[in-house]
């Protein structure tokens, strides 16, 4: 078996990388080890209007939930903030969306594009020659296959056993990686059309919890936590104990949240996605950044090969173009990352009493500096996000 590209990981970055691979005309192979691409449910299903500019792809009542318009911030006394989509701080309206039928809606996609998928198929080794990565060895139902290609996309996920391979440093500490767990519940009575997300070291430790509503009284009620004594899957049991609902799906998992890996190609191979992590460090996002650096995968996989070049000088473009497209998301979240960790119970009551039934577009500066006055602590915090962004 010969290809053009093998990717390997047929959800959201590797459909999408398949996809524009597709698009312009390789001879493209994507392998999924589950038999059916969608599922298990591994995020919130929220993401932005952005993400389907991106795919070239109008979103479809098949997989949009609901539509939303913005964020209640919750402090852990109950008082919150809302912020708005498409204002100066930088949450965008989006959707919620039914990954099982999105995540295969796009592999069906990049197939009618003309890419071959293999279900049920096992990675278990690749094939290099002369330290360029050129195929896979691949299980797929009981049968060992050699697949030869001139470039390999790793779309496998978190800790990435295809970037290892290769020799990719992907392994994360523990302190990288949130453990989140989340039900999908019905009877949940919230607004439509705004995420949820609270704060609280008795609710989330080191992380938050999420409620993204899907649509007539549904909605997923999550939680990811970090260094925590106890599990995510505890914490989240502990909070639906005060909602009157019923839980009718449970997904349980982890997610990057220390920002991309070192190095993100080498020789025939580029890592895209969670593979990377592609995520944002302090949200937990990753559906737009997936399609973003997935798609760039796709379109430098298609010069590549018409250039008869897929050396790691050649193959850094992909590196430079995505980290040209996403790279100061990243910093910007990492600091404010380190910014939010450091914020006690009594920081988020205090920022939400200030904070609450305010325009956040047009607070003032001199208001914020007064309120700095009695906390200074939080200057960072409010000179950042408020103030510079004026």
């Amino acid at each position: 078996m010969k290809y053009d590209v093998v990717v390997v990981g047929g959800r959201v970055a590797g459909s999408t990388s398949s996809l524009f691979a597709s698009k312009g005309d390789l001879n493209v192979l994507m392998i999924e080890k589950r038999q059916e691409i969608g599922t298990p449910v591994q995020c919130g299903e929220g993401t932005t209007k952005d993400t389907f500019k991106i795919l070239e792809i109008k979103p479809s009542k098949k997989y949009v939930r609901s539509y939303i318009e913005g964020v209640d911030f919750y402090a852990p006394n109950g008082k919150y903030f809302r912020v708005k989509g498409n204002n100066i701080y930088g949450f965008n309206e989006g959707y919620v969306l039914e990954r099982k039928i999105f995540d295969k809606q796009l592999a069906i996609e990049s197939a009618k594009a003309g890419t071959d998928i293999m279900v049920k198929t096992t990675v278990k080794d690749l094939i290099i020659k002369n330290g360029r990565v050129c195929g896979v060895v691949a299980k797929h139902l009981g049968k060992t296959l050699d697949i030869k290609a001139d470039i390999v996309i790793a779309a496998d996920g978190l800790e990435s056993t295809v970037a290892r391979m290769a020799g990719l440093k992907t392994v994360h500490q523990v302190e990288d990686i949130g453990s989140c767990a989340q039900y999908e519940m019905v009877g949940i009575n919230t607004d439509p059309n705004y995420l949820q997300i609270h704060h609280g070291e008795n609710i989330a430790p080191g992380g938050y919890l999420w409620i993204f509503p899907k649509g007539n009284g549904v909605a997923n009620v999550g939680l990811g936590v970090i260094n925590s004594k106890e599990t995510a899957y505890y914490y989240l049991n502990k909070y639906i104990k005060k909602l009157d609902a019923t839980p009718v799906e449970l997904n349980v998992g982890g997610v990057p949240i220390s920002g991309p890996i070192e190095k993100t190609f080498s020789a025939g191979l580029m890592v895209v996605g969670d593979a990377a992590g592609q995520v944002d460090p302090i949200n937990g996002a990753g559906i737009q950044n997936a399609v973003t650096c997935g798609r760039i995968a796709g379109e430098v996989a298609v010069e590549a090969v018409e250039n008869e070049d897929t050396s790691s000088k050649y193959l850094k473009k992909y590196e430079d173009l995505w980290k040209l497209a996403i790279g100061k998301n990243f910093e910007t979240s990492l600091k404010y990352k380190k910014i939010f960790q450091s914020l006690t119970d009594d920081d988020f009551n205090i920022l939400a009493g200030f904070l609450e039934n305010k325009d956040l577009e047009s607070i003032s500066k001199l208001s914020i500096l007064k309120f700095l006055k009695n906390y200074p602590h939080l200057i960072a915090l409010l000179i950042n996000v408020f103030i510079r962004k004026q």
